[in-house]
């Protein structure tokens, strides 16, 4: 059984750290066994909302931020961190280059296959964007259906039943958010034609995609909290939604490993 996954790049968003709900030791297991010439880190990776009212931040934490720093400083890996609406306050400092590691706004990835906008997403949310106070309210509400989430998946658990995701199953059902999504796919497809681009790569909404809007290939890296996808770019060009569920099959998840401090990276 191979022991990394060789990739071009590797694309992922929404990792939330400093909330109760990240998957961190499973990002983390991710990121341990990819090698990557390139790593962009699409925005929401730190939850800086979260942070200011408490948050919670543990030592698989601070071990992503330390697997991506090895990355940087032993893998020759090119680091990639896009601004999203939960990180928000490095706005005021980008852009910023230090050796390796560039963050920013917008991004245009030189892909094996054409040319793809990166950027997370939020400036087409109008919420986000113009009603902040209601982003907030509306974050407040996604925790609370998170926070009963995990313990309708408690109950599930010891009834011997698998994960299931009472959040993702409302998206998919509301209308509006359903329309929402729609939307906010149409906005960013033509924000990347209009720029000359091949493709689009974006996160924010929580829904990983990878599908053709009008001749733009369309990428989401979905999140770390319900979806747990991430996009990678293969050696040949070719792009692919990866799912945890599915990589652990290939690269089987170890709880002590995670846990083992000294297990930065393979």
């Amino acid at each position: 059984m191979k022991s990394t996954l060789q990739v071009r790049t590797v694309i992922l968003s929404d990792v939330h750290l400093g909330t109760a709900d990240c998957k961190a030791r499973e990002v983390n297991h991710f990121l341990r066994h990819v090698r990557c010439a390139k790593l962009i880190l699409n925005g929401d990776i730190i939850d800086g909302w979260q942070l200011r009212r408490g948050g919670q931040w543990t030592k698989a934490h601070t071990r992503f931020v330390r697997i991506v720093l090895k990355k940087l400083e032993k893998r020759d890996t090119e680091v990639i961190y896009l601004r999203g609406n939960h990180d928000d306050v490095l706005s005021s400092f980008l852009p910023l280059e230090f050796e390796g590691l560039r963050i920013v706004e917008e991004y245009v990835h030189e892909a094996a296959r054409g040319r793809y906008l990166v950027l997370h997403g939020d400036v087409f949310d109008s919420v986000t964007k113009n009603f902040v106070f209601l982003a907030h309210l509306g974050d407040w509400g996604y925790r609370a259906l998170l926070r009963l989430n995990r313990a309708y998946n408690a109950w599930r658990a010891w009834r011997g039943q698998d994960y299931w995701s009472l959040s993702k199953a409302i998206k998919a059902r509301v209308k509006e958010a359903v329309s929402h999504v729609s939307n906010f796919e149409g906005h960013i497809a033509r924000l990347a034609q209009a720029r000359g681009c091949t493709g689009v790569m974006c996160g924010h909404i929580h829904t990983a995609a990878d599908k053709n809007l009008g001749g733009i290939h369309y990428l989401n890296s979905g999140d770390w909290v319900e979806s747990l996808t991430a996009i990678v770019e293969h050696l040949d060009g070719r792009f692919e939604l990866v799912d945890f569920a599915g990589f652990i099959r290939d690269f089987p998840f170890d709880a002590e490993t995670a846990e083992d401090p000294k297990a930065v990276e393979a």
